[in-house]
């Protein structure tokens, strides 16, 4: 398994879509490279952010990015539907530098490269959601998201 940390806007809806993925094992909500040691209430440089770990041998970095292109507007600059501020920023994070690689060179192949704002960076700190903001659309799913229903769940059953 590999982990790789997609920020997407509200991470609800983003853990709800990236769950159903083929290749995806499993999800975290949680904070992408702020300087906070702990989720109380502060969010200090952090992108909301989805831990998300895959099978390499099932989705290769490329094809999540694919998908993950699919639920956000990627020249908004920390925004995302409704949703305003640093905090909602796209982001792709990761320790593995391989990984950042392959996401800089897939953004690069888009014909509208220029103009997306989704930084690419290391993952320089992680902080997991409290357990309210765990799969919180799947306990919940009539909770307000800034992604279409029908999109959340695009891929539910081909994993």
């Amino acid at each position: 398994m590999e982990e790789i940390y997609f920020a997407g806007g509200c991470l609800w809806g983003v853990q709800e879509f990236l769950r159903h993925l083929p290749g995806v094992e499993e999800t975290e909500a949680g904070r992408a490279n702020g300087t906070a040691q702990d989720t109380g209430g502060t969010y200090d440089g952090y992108a909301e952010c989805v831990k998300t770990r895959f099978d390499p041998q099932k989705v290769s970095v490329p094809q999540l990015i694919d998908y993950f292109f699919e639920i956000i507007d990627p020249y908004a600059i920390n925004q995302q539907g409704p949703d305003i501020g640093e905090k909602y920023r796209t982001g792709i994070y990761s320790l593995d530098p391989a990984h950042l690689v392959q996401a800089k060179n897939a953004i690069r192949q888009r014909t509208d490269h220029q103009r997306i704002a989704v930084e690419v960076r290391p993952l320089t700190n992680y902080v997991r959601s409290d357990a309210e903001h765990q799969d919180r659309l799947t306990k919940n799913p009539e909770e307000a998201c800034h992604l279409p229903r029908a999109l959340l769940h695009k891929y539910k059953n081909s994993g």
